[in-house]
């Protein structure tokens, strides 16, 4: 028996949110691809975590389309095992993963795997210059047929579906600028995929060793795989235990840290911090309004963790070049804790280039 504390904690040190210092190439979540969405998003995860972000450039990172059509970060050295490591496990498993786009595609007997190839290659013939996305979209949409393309209210016009452009674009060797908004999407110089991702980079893996203990559903909702694919490629070297009466497995080599897991440490989370986007959120966080708090459709707050405890939300308010962070405490906050969240306010105000107006604590 687990008890939900010792797997947050485990988490907390698998995903070194508790080391003060780090690079690029010991850094754990960059095998599975750190989220960048938003101004907190992948950059500060990466402070957050040790990591010195001010020299870092297009040179070390390499920004994707591709868990769940999501912009992520990844070391370039490791671009073509994280090719291999994106791609859908079988047609079935593409056609679950462009959502919507699969129905008229299967009604036009068109597999879900040959219609990303078919828009991958028009996409890196349209891409010979780097391109934002609009007119990348927009051109396509002249090159492709029916079953490829939906009318769109709110534009008065006919797209590509959205998921299988995004899911393309790594097929097309295709990466986003960094820090463009709209995004701009360029070739990648000297792409090749690898032959296989290998047990680091392997997604199903990852995940276990960075958000376990799991089940099978937990990381097919990850990915947004069918569990029927990610049961049959489930890893033989893992462990069984049980967390709060459910059976999850969890690497064989993590049962020590697991066992053994503490975390005295207070970060601010930004609102897609890979910690936070577990599929297990009744073990994140057991009360239903604070899960509903952390998680609304639109307009997601930052988490506060604390010794391995969520214990909190919180809302940067920026003006100008001023920073004012508001925490929504869930409990009583100790003077030293509050110390720490205004240290972590600071943090957050440097990596931001903003000077810290102050710490808003709601109590």
């Amino acid at each position: 028996m687990v008890d939900r504390r010792q797997v947050m904690r485990f988490r907390t040190r698998a995903q070194q949110l508790d080391r003060a210092r780090g690079t690029l190439g010991d850094t754990a979540v960059l095998d599975i691809g750190v989220q960048d969405t938003g101004p907190d998003g992948a950059g500060w995860a990466l402070a957050a975590r040790g990591v010195d972000v001010t020299a870092l450039s297009g040179r070390d990172l390499v920004l994707l389309w591709t868990v769940r059509g999501a912009p992520h970060l990844y070391r370039r050295a490791d671009l073509g095992k994280i090719a291999a490591a994106v791609e859908p496990f079988s047609d079935s498993d593409a056609g679950k993963r462009i959502y919507d786009a699969a129905r008229p595609l299967k009604a036009a007997g068109i597999d879900n795997l040959a219609a990303l190839d078919v828009v991958a290659a028009h996409m890196r013939a349209l891409v010979a210059e780097p391109t934002v996305k609009g007119d990348v979209s927009g051109r396509l949409a002249g090159l492709v047929t029916e079953p490829y393309l939906r009318f769109c209210r709110p534009c008065d016009a006919t797209h590509i579906y959205e998921m299988p452009f995004r899911l393309a674009a790594v097929r097309a060797g295709l990466e986003l600028q960094l820090g463009t908004s709209p995004p701009v999407l360029q070739r990648i110089t000297g792409f090749r995929k690898a032959a296989a991702a290998g047990d680091r980079f392997d997604l199903i893996r990852a995940y276990l060793r960075l958000l376990g203990p799991a089940t099978p559903k937990h990381v097919a909702d990850y990915l947004d795989a069918p569990v029927k694919d990610v049961k049959a490629r489930w890893p033989e070297d893992v462990v069984e235990v049980t967390v709060d009466g459910e059976r999850r497995s969890l690497l064989a080599a993590d049962e020590t840290a697991l066992e053994s897991a503490d975390a005295a440490v207070t970060r601010l989370l930004g609102p897609y911090d890979l910690f936070l986007q577990a599929k297990d959120r009744a073990t994140l966080v057991g009360e239903v309004a604070r899960a509903k708090e952390l998680w609304p459709v639109l307009g997601r707050p930052g988490a506060v963790l604390v010794d391995g405890e969520l214990v909190g939300s919180w809302r940067p308010r920026k003006s100008g070049g001023k920073l004012t962070v508001a925490v929504q405490p869930w409990r009583r906050l100790s003077a030293a804790t509050r110390r720490a969240v205004t240290a972590q306010a600071e943090h957050l105000a440097a990596y931001r280039a903003a000077s810290l107006t102050g710490v808003d604590f709601a109590d």
